[in-house]
């Protein structure tokens, strides 16, 4: 069970005090916390100088009839998915595929959220950051992150949860998607969706130089720059195109991107 301060002593060892982080979590790796996620949230923010997570809302997609062609999505398919969507408000709880740690978060008094209607960021002591998203461009919170000298941070969870590579993906010119998401006031398109991320532990070993780790109990935390990210992952994307692609061979968004 580990507590605060073992987590906090593992903080240390990854030396991140002055540096702006995004996180990714799963809290069932790590065990019983004890304090729970309250506790972990609050070994990393007193481990980091600025904190921000995904908060993603998929409950708000809805899919159209028509729309663009090959862009990973089947058109007029989700019908039942549609009548169940929800519209998107400020307070509306983070997928609980995202895990326990962003929904935490969310729910800090400290803590602001960005509006995009799917892909909003949470934050604290990192507005600059959060500023940047706009609907058109919706992971433009990673990239400010990394100006500021940030970091990626996976608490127990592999590089298939690292939104910071659909960023990478985005300097490389790959291919990006549209979806669409209910709001109060009407139906919102939403470009810059990123692509599937089933793939992406296949470049762990290329992000291993780069990385600082430590182990926690059965949890494994990884750091890694994301410049550093962003620079080996393009690199590789230059010289594989397909080389972040999962093998499933229902996966829409991968096949949309083999058919270029």
């Amino acid at each position: 069970m580990p507590t605060y301060r073992e987590l906090t002593d593992a903080f240390l060892a990854l030396r991140l005090h002055e540096s702006p982080v995004i996180a990714h979590a799963s809290l069932s790796a790590f065990g019983k916390v004890k304090g729970g996620a309250e506790v972990l949230l609050g070994a990393v923010l007193d481990s980091v100088s600025a904190l921000i997570m995904p908060t993603f809302t998929y409950k708000t997609m809805v899919t159209p009839a028509t729309g663009p062609p090959n862009n990973g999505l089947t058109y007029g398919r989700d019908l039942d998915s549609n009548r169940m969507a929800v519209p998107f408000h400020p307070d509306m709880p983070v997928d609980p595929l995202m895990g326990a740690l962003p929904e935490t978060l969310r729910k800090h008094p400290a803590a602001k959220r960005t509006f995009h209607p799917i892909l909003s960021f949470a934050g604290i002591n990192a507005d600059a950051a959060l500023n940047t998203q706009t609907l058109y461009n919706p992971l433009a919170p990673i990239g400010a992150l990394a100006e500021e000298g940030g970091w990626l941070l996976l608490l127990g969870v592999d590089h298939t949860a690292n939104t910071s590579i659909h960023y990478a993906e985005k300097l490389a010119g790959c291919r990006q998607f549209t979806r669409w998401a209910l709001t109060p006031q009407r139906i919102v398109e939403c470009p810059g969706f990123p692509g599937c991320s089933r793939g992406f532990e296949a470049f762990a070993p290329y992000l291993q130089r780069a990385t600082r780790s430590v182990q926690v109990g059965d949890a494994l935390i990884q750091a890694v720059p994301l410049w550093g990210l962003f620079e080996i992952v393009e690199t590789q994307i230059k010289k594989d195109p397909l080389a972040l692609l999962c093998q499933r061979e229902d996966c829409e968004r991968c096949n949309a991107v083999r058919s270029l």
